[in-house]
C-alpha cells in the first residue's frame, strides 16, 4: 500500500478538484490518496460518490477547524 499525500490549500480553488483526480488516477488498488484542505471537502465526496461510486473509502482523519485530513483508499481499478 502506497500512500500518496496531497495538500491542496495552496492551490485556487477552481484547480483543486481536478489536482486531486489527477492524483487519484495514479492510484493503484489499495492505495491511498491522505488529502489536506482547510475546510470540510464534503462537495469533493459527492463527486467521487457521483463518478467513482463502489471505487473508493472515505475516512476523516481530522475535522477542522482550521485543517481536514481525509483518506481516500482506492477499492477497485
Amino acid at each position: 500500500m502506497a500512500i500518496d499525500s496531497l495538500d491542496v490549500r495552496p492551490i485556487p480553488p477552481v484547480h483543486k478538484h481536478q489536482t486531486i483526480f489527477a492524483h487519484w488516477q495514479a492510484t493503484a488498488v489499495d492505495d491511498v490518496l491522505e488529502l489536506v484542505n482547510d475546510h470540510d471537502p464534503l462537495p469533493l465526496y459527492y463527486q467521487f460518490e457521483a463518478e467513482q461510486a463502489g471505487k473508493f473509502a472515505w475516512e476523516y482523519l481530522e475535522r477542522g477547524p482550521d485543517r481536514w485530513r481525509v483518506q481516500i483508499r482506492r477499492l477497485a481499478p
